[in-house]
């Protein structure tokens, strides 16, 4: 009853699809045909499936809406990236949270916010309640070229599609991409809400084991050959959840690899603003030939500021473009606006160095008191708010999160990052929102 209900939620039974017969099944899992028959009458019980004699069993025309949880893997809830996710965003603001992936609004460009919100108060009324165009606002696609530029990413204007968030970006690419059961390579351990993403679009998610200089080269080439993925979606600057860097030999190699395959990739470098200096990027080396970079300003601007990017080659902009009129219809003109202004600010500018600076030390700072409690980092990032930490004497970080929970703390335990579920017993911190209070609590649990 179990695998019929997972595989309706999943959609790979429709409505009216007709389901192996009694002996059949049986058959194929080995079992009795009483214990088919059975399962098969409770389910018509329930309204899951509907009998009709003389032909068979079939899916009950009326289903309820697709369960995301339903379509992935049974996992632990405290592991489930789906559960990270609710429990960092419904936590209340003054809770605990070194498991989520933001900055406090202590820490965030406040000052040019709020000049950006004055700025447009003053706007056209045009500019204020239109729909905007859907290619994005022309100003701010101009200056996120320049931006790229610096980076080593060429990308004209025309290359860019403004989109509501880098989430609504990669899901825009996953919409023109992919189909129902094609298969997507991650990083293991990758961001977890592309593994929740990937489940809305019913594709198989494979993994390879990601190294302080990238993908692991050989288990990449392996992976190829043998599942033929159609996608690989990373991070490249600064890698979630592992804070690593991409060295430039890994990069040509991965690109090798990806012409050889057929392998588009999606470059997700949302934490571009964190880097001193820029490190090698995907898109830079390859031109935006199979590589497609997304960003947002949600982690430096503002999360309440929906505003992201795709720099994509022009052979593929039409057909995002009447992609996002499908499903979002115009843009977010006021938060291009808003988002425009903050960043021609000079002050924005002058927030974003103190920025890195400050997480510099705050890695540095939570670095040293995580080891006084046994708790080691992977490796010493050169940017960003996270460490990637193993816990001590073997500790489930699941079990962890379940207890900091009951007191009020969201963690992040390491196999909501791992598609293969090896990552048991590390841990992703957030620099920035770690406390006093987080260290008691921890040391009080271990």
């Amino acid at each position: 009853m179990a695998t019929m209900r997972a595989r309706i939620a999943a959609r790979s039974l429709v409505a009216g699809a007709r389901l192996p017969s009694v002996r059949a099944l049986a058959k194929s899992s080995e079992v009795s045909v009483s214990t088919v028959v059975e399962a098969y009458s409770r389910l018509v019980a329930e309204g899951v499936l509907v009998s009709r004699p003389g032909s068979g069993f079939y899916v009950a025309p009326q289903l309820a809406p697709m369960q995301l949880s339903a379509v992935g893997p049974k996992l632990d809830r405290a592991i489930d990236p789906l559960w990270v996710s609710r429990q960092s965003l419904e936590a209340d603001d003054t809770a605990p949270k070194p498991g989520c992936g933001w900055l406090p609004a202590a820490w965030m460009a406040e000052q040019s916010l709020r000049k950006a919100l004055r700025t447009a108060s003053r706007a056209s009324v045009d500019t204020l309640t239109n729909y905007g165009a859907p290619l994005g606002l022309p100003p701010l696609r101009q200056l996120i070229s320049r931006r790229l530029g610096e980076r080593g990413v060429e990308a004209a204007p025309d290359q860019i599609v403004l989109t509501e968030s880098g989430t609504q970006a990669i899901d825009l690419i996953c919409r023109f991409l992919l189909e129902p059961g094609d298969t997507v390579l991650v990083d293991d351990p990758c961001y977890f809400n592309f593994q929740a993403l990937l489940r809305a679009h019913r594709v198989r998610v494979v993994s390879v084991p990601y190294t302080p200089n990238g993908p692991d080269i050989e288990a990449f080439a392996a992976t190829l050959v043998a599942e033929k993925p159609r996608l690989y979606i990373t991070n490249s600057a600064i890698h979630n959840p592992t804070g690593a860097t991409l060295s430039p030999t890994t990069a040509h190699r991965v690109l090798k690899l990806a012409d050889q395959h057929g392998l588009t990739i999606i470059e997700d470098d949302i934490f571009a603003d964190f880097e001193h200096s820029p490190a090698p990027r995907l898109a830079g080396f390859d031109g935006l030939d199979r590589v497609i970079q997304i960003g947002s300003f949600s982690k430096t601007l503002s999360a309440s500021v929906r505003c992201g990017f795709i720099a994509v080659k022009r052979d593929w902009l039409e057909p995002l473009i009447e992609l996002k009129i499908a499903t979002m219809f115009g843009g977010a003109r006021l938060n291009e606006e808003l988002v425009l202004n903050v960043l021609s600010d000079g002050r924005f500018h002058r927030h974003a160095e103190a920025l890195r600076t400050r997480l510099e030390r705050a890695r540095r700072s939570v670095g040293e008191r995580l080891g006084e409690l046994g708790i080691t980092p992977w490796l010493e990032p050169r940017a960003g708010m996270f460490l990637w930490c193993e816990l001590p004497d073997g500790r489930d970080s699941a079990e962890l999160a379940r207890a900091a929970l009951a007191e009020g703390m969201v963690l992040a335990p390491g196999n909501a990052f791992s598609a293969a579920q090896t990552a048991g017993n590390f841990m992703r911190f957030n620099v920035a929102q770690m406390d006093e209070g987080s260290f008691a609590v921890l040391q009080r649990l271990l």
